[in-house]
């Protein structure tokens, strides 16, 4: 029995004539505070919520009431907002 051909694959180019998005940018790393800033900010969420809910919607600020539930997950929101520009 014959042997089939073996196909040769061809190298793939990048075509030329498209530039990248952005010429001249580089990737620096991160500022140290970045990653500090958002692991405090998910710290204090989180202790936002428990004592909120140990404390049976008295503690940390009573007046709020349920907008003590939205300051706590704010809170953990924002740190995912700077995590995601974490380098």
């Amino acid at each position: 029995m014959p042997k089939s051909q073996v196909r040769k694959k061809k190298v793939y180019t990048p075509p030329s004539d498209i530039s990248p998005a952005v010429k001249g940018a580089t990737n620096k790393p991160s500022p140290v505070w970045l990653p500090a800033t958002a692991v405090t900010l998910i710290v204090v969420g989180i202790a936002w919520l428990v004592i909120y809910y140990l404390s049976s919607q008295q503690w940390p600020v009573e007046s709020w009431r349920y907008w003590n539930l939205a300051v706590g997950f704010g809170c953990m929101v924002a740190s995912l907002g700077l995590l995601s520009r974490w380098r």
